[in-house]
């Protein structure tokens, strides 16, 4: 049986992910911060700790962002990658064997990012709903 209840004033809405081209131009400044300061630390010989953080970023912007910026951000972060942290320096490359990994990386961590963020979002909205008892 189906049973029709009054929702309370107090549900509000879901937030809004943030614009696309927002997340991209973070991503961009965010990743070349990082990897600036990977640089300046010495720890750029070592790309699989490039890659770390970079995840962690993708995923950090993937939960501010929508799944349609997760490749964006992705790009924008290995191209940075690609082109700061693997020598020559400044030049942008493709090794077979070693950049789809990469991309498909820094893609994983935005889009579970992303999905993490939705799913948060979904628990919270759903939480914020609460039956009217009729006691006021």
């Amino acid at each position: 049986m189906v049973e029709w209840r009054y929702i309370a004033k107090g549900a509000r809405a879901v937030p809004e992910p943030m614009a696309t081209p927002f997340v991209w131009t973070a991503a961009g400044w965010g990743s070349l911060a990082l990897v600036g300061t990977l640089d300046l630390l010495g720890a750029l010989d070592r790309t699989g700790l490039a890659l770390a953080a970079l995840s962690v970023l993708a995923a950090l912007l993937g939960m501010l962002g929508r799944f349609a910026a997760a490749p964006g951000t992705a790009l924008l972060c290995w191209a940075l990658l690609n082109v700061f942290a693997v020598h020559p320096t400044g030049e942008l490359s493709w090794a077979g064997h070693r950049d789809p990994g990469w991309v498909a990386c820094l893609l994983a961590a935005a889009l579970i990012g992303t999905a993490v963020a939705r799913i948060r979002s979904a628990r919270a909205a759903y939480r914020r709903i609460t039956p009217y008892d009729g006691a006021a």
